[in-house]
Parts: structure tokens; C-alpha cells; sequence
């Protein structure tokens, strides 16, 4: 492909992680189950294109996420990827321990910067939540697990409006105290915009975080997803969420709208001679893929305009 045509910034990192979130993040709020089948060709195919990174599943109650309630059937067709991390999701500790039970060598606990989201999410306040993820955590570096900790709503909620900066941080700070080795800052509704987000990875790094430990998760409500994402590359941040093909979005939070999605990310950072291993062409592929198992075409404005998809 020449294009898009290289022309590097300064002051960038060299090479962006991709963490892909579509299996897990892209598929919960599917209203047609994804056959286990489908679910496992498509992180396979992921990984055939480069992602290194690929978020498996969740070990949540089937009652709050039926669509997977198959994660006991699929995190075994995925252990032959080498050299492809599997985070998965886990909420409390018997999530845990049946994701341990399977071998799982990384986990994520998923908390909320705001009280009105975790009484929505987790029917907890933010520090009762808090106080169940201690010992899922702990136990996980007990058993010499990588975990990484999702903070929702740091950007604005739908019930609360804008979140205030240090709000986010005491949450934030609390989770890498009890031993997140990671933290992804989830724009859960989208509405972050480029100094927000500097903002607040500034009184981060002031209260402790270091910027090497932390990655963005943003949504595209208003079209500013990629925006966001190089104003937290122009701050260090080199690992970055995305869903192949845009899908996903968030069923406890009605105004979320899709993921970044991994192709116009990977647009992005090939234009500015940023290395992620990926190829465009293979992703491309896989996502007007799953979107015909899906039975609608991919949000993602590079998946259609590589396709030649009709909009």
C-alpha cells in the first residue's frame, strides 16, 4: 500500500501497543449470541494480523452478559496463540478463580470514576467497589498474573455530566495502589476532547502514575476519538485501546457509541511512521468479516473506504 504517505511528528512514540478490545468489548452488547466458533476465528484472525494484545472474553455472571456466558468454552480454542496476550475480564472473585481455573494469565478489573456509574455497572459505590476488587487483585499478583485496571467515566457521565479531574485520579490512584500493574482511562461517552486528556494524564503523572503505566480507551460519540488518542501519544502514552471494525459500545451507559475502531487507529499511526505491527490489509479483512457475521456492515471509515463498502 503507499498510502497513507510516512510523515513522522516530532515527539511521538516509536511504536504504539494495541490493546483490541473487539472480542470482548465489541461483542458484549450484541442482541444475537456469537457462536463460540465465531467468537475464536475472530480473535484468531486478529492475531493473524498482528495484534499482539487481544482482550478474550469476560468471566462475568451470564444473568449480566449473556453474550458471554461462553467463556469457559472459549478461552481453550485460544490457547495455542503464541506469543498473543489474553486479558480477561473478571469482576469479582469467583470471576477469578474461573478465569485461574482456565489458565488465564492476564486479568482486568473494570471500576467507575463516578458513583452514579458503579451503582449502575457493579450496584456498588465507587469505593465499595473498590473494596471487592482488593482481594481479586492481590490474589491475581499472588498467582503472578498481569492485571490491568479499566476506570470508566473519566471524561463525563450521562447522569453526572463532567467529571472533575481529581475525582478521576483518587479512583485512578487507588487502583495502581493495590497493585494495577496497567490503567486504561475509559471516555465512556465520548465526549473527551484533546486538553482534557492532557490534563488529566499530567495530574496523574503529578500525583504518582507514570504515563509508561497507562492506557486510553476512548469512544467516538462526537468524532473526536482519534483527536484524543494523539493528544495522549504527544504525552508519552503508548498503549491504546481499539475495537476491529468500531464494534462495541457500553450497555450500562445508553449515550456510548462505538469503539475506536482498530483500522482507523492503525490509519493514523502508519501515517505517522509509528510502528504497531499490524497489517492494515489482514485487519481490513477480518473485520468485513465479522461484520457479515455480524449482518451489517463495519462503522470503521477506513474498514468501508478499503472495502469499497457501501455506507
Amino acid at each position: 500500500m503507499t498510502l497513507p504517505m510516512v510523515v513522522p511528528a516530532q515527539d511521538l512514540p516509536a511504536r504504539v501497543r494495541i490493546h483490541e478490545v473487539g472480542a470482548r468489548d465489541g461483542l458484549q452488547n450484541e442482541k444475537s449470541v456469537v457462536p463460540t466458533e465465531v467468537k475464536a476465528e475472530f480473535v484468531h484472525r486478529l492475531a493473524a494480523a498482528g495484534l499482539t494484545t487481544i482482550e478474550a472474553t469476560s468471566f462475568v455472571h451470564p444473568k449480566w452478559v449473556p453474550q458471554l456466558a461462553d467463556a469457559e468454552a472459549l478461552f481453550p480454542l485460544l490457547g495455542e496463540l503464541d506469543g498473543v496476550a489474553l486479558p480477561v475480564l473478571v469482576p469479582n472473585e469467583r470471576g477469578l478463580d474461573r478465569a485461574l481455573a482456565l489458565g488465564a494469565r492476564r486479568i482486568a478489573v473494570f471500576a467507575s470514576a463516578t458513583e452514579s456509574f458503579a451503582k449502575a455497572n457493579l450496584n456498588r459505590t465507587v469505593d465499595e467497589s473498590l473494596a471487592m476488587f482488593e482481594p481479586v487483585v492481590t490474589r491475581a499478583k499472588e498467582r503472578k498474573a498481569h492485571v490491568r485496571g479499566y476506570l470508566s467515566m473519566c471524561f463525563g457521565d450521562p447522569w453526572e455530566g463532567a467529571v472533575p479531574v481529581h475525582q478521576v485520579v483518587r479512583v485512578a490512584k487507588a487502583l495502581v495502589d493495590m497493585g494495577c500493574d496497567e490503567l486504561s482511562l475509559g471516555d465512556t461517552i465520548g465526549v473527551a476532547t484533546p486538553a482534557h486528556v492532557q490534563t488529566l494524564l499530567a495530574e496523574l503523572n503529578e500525583e504518582g502514575v507514570p504515563t509508561s503505566s497507562i492506557g486510553v480507551h476512548f469512544h467516538d460519540t462526537y468524532g473526536q476519538a482519534l483527536s484524543n488518542t494523539l493528544a495522549a501519544l504527544q504525552h508519552g502514552v503508548s498503549t491504546v485501546d481499539a475495537s476491529a471494525g468500531g464494534l462495541g459500545g457500553c450497555p450500562y451507559a445508553k449515550s456510548a457509541t462505538g469503539n475506536l475502531a482498530t483500522e482507523d487507529l492503525v490509519w493514523m499511526l502508519q501515517g505517522l511512521g509509528i510502528d504497531t505491527g499490524v497489517d492494515l490489509g489482514l485487519l481490513t479483512a477480518t473485520s468485513v468479516w465479522m461484520a457479515g457475521q455480524l449482518g451489517r456492515p463495519s462503522p470503521s471509515r477506513t474498514v468501508r473506504a478499503l472495502s469499497h463498502q457501501e455506507s
